[in-house]
């Protein structure tokens, strides 16, 4: 029998009958729903946002990691493998992919969660956090953990660090950046997505700790001084600046503007790396006090 007979199965599907018209229907409201639930979500990366948590040890990282995890810091001790943990962000901190939602919009009701990867912080074990920038996985933000109340503003006129950790801080911190910088510059036919870091000065609640302004300003000038070191170095070594400047890709090995000058966190927005620096504590005589971390947490989510 041919299709084209009234009696045939397709010419009866093609009929205006209600049962071609069911068949119709089902096929409308179906197609959408397969694409979306079977086709978009099986090619849509199933990576949680991740933010990277590093800085020297005793800054307090893995503190922060268990007062995000549990709501209370718990007692911790120095960190020889990196850790990730599942964590959502607080209903009481908006996230910034859902600022363009409406306040009765369903989903803004359920947590944002994200995965923070804590390193360790000693020296020889901080190729974890590098090799993480170096690869990320959908990597939002780095947070860069400083002991406030450890640091101190005294340098020398000769450049030497007054306090050996400010030094060890502002070498980790000035190694990170560098690394963003040339992660932005490099040539690629994409641009990289940008990496935004958060300079989390802890243990504000006590006496010595100094306020984030200063704790900015100490950094920035002793990165300025680690610097010039590395700097003075090669020329020590024999390698002399119009030798860097010729050697192809190096022009872009000194952190800042052409390592001339006062080092800012304002250079790095150059190589679209935004720097921001907020004091809180994770420990504290009247308790945790850590929202300017939270909010910074959702306004990278």
């Amino acid at each position: 029998m041919a299709w084209t007979s009234s009696h045939s199965w397709l010419a009866s599907l093609m009929a205006p009958t209600p049962l071609a018209l069911t068949i119709g229907v089902l096929l409308v409201l179906s197609i959408p729903l397969f694409l979306h639930f079977v086709i978009y979500r099986s090619t849509t990366s199933t990576t949680l946002p991740t933010f990277l948590l590093v800085g020297p040890s005793g800054s307090g990282k893995t503190s922060l990691l268990t007062l995000f995890e549990r709501g209370q810091p718990a007692t911790t001790r120095t960190s020889q493998t990196p850790l990730t943990v599942e964590l959502s962000l607080p209903l009481t901190t908006p996230a910034a992919s859902s600022q363009y939602r409406s306040a009765a919009d369903p989903s803004t009701q359920f947590h944002k969660k994200f995965l923070l990867a804590d390193t360790p912080g000693h020296g020889k074990l901080r190729h974890h956090a590098f090799d993480t920038i170096i690869k990320p996985q959908n990597l939002k933000g780095i947070i860069f953990m400083v002991d406030a109340a450890d640091i101190s503003t005294s340098t020398s006129t000769t450049g030497a660090a007054g306090n050996e950790a400010l030094r060890q801080t502002a070498e980790y911190l000035h190694d990170l950046l560098l690394l963003l910088q040339k992660r932005a510059n490099t040539k690629t036919s994409r641009a990289p997505p940008d990496i935004p870091v958060l300079i989390a000065a802890n243990k504000l609640d006590l006496f010595t700790a100094l306020p984030a302004p200063l704790v900015k300003s100490a950094l920035e000038t002793e990165i300025t001084n680690v610097r010039n070191s590395r700097g003075k170095g090669l020329l020590d070594s024999g390698i002399g600046m119009d030798d860097i400047a010729g050697g192809a890709g190096e022009e872009r090995e000194w952190l800042g503007e052409g390592g001339e000058g006062k080092f800012t966190f304002g250079q790095m927005e150059e190589s679209n790396v935004q720097v921001s620096v907020v004091g809180w504590n994770v420990v504290g005589a009247e308790g945790p006090d850590v929202q300017g971390w939270w909010a910074w947490v959702g306004e990278n989510l």
